[in-house]
């Protein structure tokens, strides 16, 4: 979550506003640079690792907190929702790192946006809403690309074959979504799937799912880990990226797109299985947003069998991302402060949370 807030970090106006960091995750490396520049954007850094839940809501609150902004809600086994829950702030903000609801009558906010929350599935958030004009999601403008030389051998991949990839991590993919790949790959010959290498039996089992539906398990290679550089210049060596459903893509998606990839997606109607489509939304990618695993899988397979389509597509992936919204960090960190700046105005005026859309 740091790659994707880091830039709107730096960006924040410290005219406007003053920010405090409390942390109770792992121990931070001293030579992990995300981390460095997160650290340099607060104006105080409160370490909670040590502290409970009343206690941390209790120094929020002699500290004078406006706004809490929640970045973990039941994400993780190290969350600590529970702060929440004592009012740490007058304003509590449910933001970015769990994909849903709260469900909770603590939390006053959720931050998404109008492809995320629509007329149909609004009605199941308990918070109100705060409702941004383009992705829920902050992304920076630019990432470093590593630079030495690589090819598609370095990492198991045939020089000569079509490569659908996705490196969603493997709790993502459901039988339904394996059954859509499996089916596509059987229409295209001459192809690999590229996942992320995740963990051992994972591995064996998608193999093993591969081979009952009829796919040489030889076909599925499986990505190595590498530092976000290596891994944002391999990227180029991907064709199509295929999504899981119903919970998507993410960084994952954003990744690609930032890469030139196009990312086909099923949108669902949950928080979690509407995230690609909202950055594909953003970047005026309509045509790879489909309704159905059959619409999944007749598109992939039309995309793979005409090469001068794919080509097209992947030029105007890498030309709607100089002309959308999506990587302008400063406009999404500036459409933020406002939501903020407009949700702190109406508290101070008396009145109860309601929603806003900017």
């Amino acid at each position: 979550m740091g790659h994707l807030m880091v830039r709107m970090m730096e960006l924040h106006n410290k005219d406007d506003f003053e920010i405090y960091g409390f942390y109770f995750g792992p121990k931070i490396k001293p030579d992990d640079e995300i981390s460095k520049r997160i650290l340099k954007c607060f104006d105080k850094f409160v370490d909670i690792s040590l502290l409970n839940e009343i206690e941390t809501a209790k120094i929020s609150r002699e500290i004078g907190i406006d706004i809490a902004v929640d970045l973990m809600c039941y994400t993780g086994n190290y969350n600590k929702f529970g702060i929440f829950t004592k009012r740490c702030a007058p304003l509590q903000v449910n933001f970015l790192g769990y994909p849903g609801t709260s469900g909770s009558n603590f939390i006053d906010y959720i931050i998404v946006d109008g492809k995320i929350v629509d007329d149909v599935n609004k009605e199941y958030f308990s918070e109100k809403l705060l409702v941004l004009p383009d992705a829920y999601q902050p992304n920076e403008e630019e990432k470093k690309v590593s630079q030495k030389t690589i090819s598609k051998s370095d990492y198991g991949l045939p020089e000569d074959k079509f490569v659908f990839a996705c490196f969603n991590s493997h709790q993502k993919i459901l039988p339904k979504t394996f059954d859509s790949w499996c089916k596509i790959l059987n229409n295209k010959s001459d192809s690999v799937l590229w996942l992320l290498k995740d963990n051992d039996y994972s591995e064996k089992n998608l193999k093993r799912e591969a081979e009952i539906r009829d796919i040489n398990p030889e076909r599925i290679v499986f990505a190595k880990h590498v530092n976000l550089e290596e891994h944002l210049a391999r990227l180029k060596f991907v064709d199509l990226f295929l999504d899981t459903f119903p919970y998507n893509a993410h960084t994952t998606c954003s990744d690609a797109l930032r890469s030139g990839i196009p990312v086909l997606t099923i949108e669902g109607k949950s928080f979690a299985s509407r995230v690609a489509a909202s950055l594909l939304s953003v970047m005026n990618l309509n045509e790879l947003i489909v309704k159905t695993n059959e619409e999944f899988e007749k598109k992939a397979i039309d995309i793979s069998n005409n090469l001068d389509e794919l080509k097209i597509l992947k030029e105007k992936v890498i030309n709607n991302k100089l002309n959308s919204n999506l990587f302008k960090t400063d406009v999404f960190t500036s459409n933020l402060e406002k939501s903020y700046k407009t949700i702190y105005e109406n508290y101070i005026e008396g009145k109860e949370p309601r929603d806003f859309k900017l």
